[in-house]
């Protein structure tokens, strides 16, 4: 391998300049090509963070044919997914930003090239990163967990001039709705601490908040009840509707002898336990650089360990999601095979 990691961007939009963004900082890394179908975005960021000799592109094929590369970032939104394929048939390792796809079966047929492949992959589930995190998930060895709850409350989204995201993101057949797009985290963490869901039972809320733009068709809200296999239960929510504030982000873990209360896109972590002094630990600012800096590690050194959720993790997480659209659909509970 060359003195520094050579990346190539599958998408360039607002997630995608977050990882550019902590990546150039990086000395041991380099990003060297830029794919997206808005070509005039891909020219952009390639003129922010690319080099002198960076190349652009309007499809990841071309990319993949025309350059070297070490590793390869997919920041898609979750309809459009697939290219994947394009860098396991190169055997080039891969970074995916969640959810990973919005079609189990498409994910699972990646998820088993990548496994044919050995391949580094990395999923974009950034809080499994954070020392809060991973503090209450050691105690929690000792303290089984009991009881979960959480979600993401926000206002209502209104597309900005020039597109964006939330073009694309209120649209259901693109982004899966706010619970699999944006909860998927906690849903994330949620398996990350308490273990594997076993069933899903979900209800959602449509067609009350009338200040949605025309394309709008994601629920208002949504409550998820997940049930695991070792007896932990939870229920986790979403909302995009409450402008008049008090949302955000939370989780909240119950044990026996402890609370661990999570706050805040950073999750700052106030976690109480029975006989000691209440403790806090902040949450990192910088965790995409803390998450991108493991995957160029792994990469660099050829160490699968470096990552802490790689794709067929996210695999699981995925079938979590879409199982609480199954039944948001259905009303009724969805048992999650394996």
């Amino acid at each position: 391998m060359a003195d520094k990691v050579r990346l190539g961007f599958v998408g360039c939009g607002g997630i995608a300049e977050a990882h550019m963004k902590e990546i150039v900082k990086n000395p041991d890394a380099e990003i060297v090509a830029f794919c997206d179908i808005n070509l005039r975005r891909a020219e952009k960021m390639s003129k922010e963070y690319g080099g002198a000799d960076a190349q652009i592109f309007g499809d990841a094929k071309s990319m993949l044919d025309k350059v070297s590369l070490d590793a390869v970032y997919f920041c898609l939104p979750p309809s459009a997914h697939g290219a994947e394929f394009e860098s396991v048939k190169r055997g080039i390792p891969f970074f995916v930003e969640k959810p990973i796809n919005l079609y189990l079966d498409q994910a699972t047929k990646i998820a088993e090239a990548v496994e044919n492949r050995n391949l580094l992959t990395s999923v974009g589930y950034m809080n499994r990163y954070r020392k809060g995190i991973n503090k209450v998930r050691e105690l929690l060895k000792e303290d089984a967990p009991i009881l979960f709850l959480g979600g993401w409350i926000g206002g209502t989204p209104h597309p900005e001039p020039g597109g964006g995201i939330i073009t694309w993101w209120i649209v259901k057949e693109k982004s899966g709705g706010q619970f699999h797009e944006q909860v998927t985290h906690t849903v994330d963490l949620a398996r990350f601490l308490c273990g594997e869901v076993s069933e899903v039972h979900a209800y959602s809320a449509v067609n009350i908040n009338k200040t949605v733009p025309p394309s709008y068709n994601i629920e208002d809200a949504s409550v998820v009840n997940l049930k695991f296999i070792n007896g932990v239960i939870g229920n986790l929510w979403a909302s995009c509707s409450a402008d008049g504030g008090g949302g955000g982000v939370s989780l909240a873990v119950y044990a026996n002898r402890m609370t661990a209360l999570f706050t805040g896109w950073e999750h700052s972590l106030r976690l109480l336990r029975k006989g000691a002094k209440p403790e806090k630990v902040p949450g990192e600012l910088d965790i995409f650089n803390i998450e991108d800096t493991a995957f160029i590690e792994g990469v660099r050194e050829g160490d699968p360990s470096k990552v802490m959720c790689p794709y067929s993790d996210g695999v699981k997480t995925l079938r979590v999601t879409l199982a609480a659209n199954e039944s948001m659909r259905t009303g009724k509970p969805v048992n999650i095979r394996r």
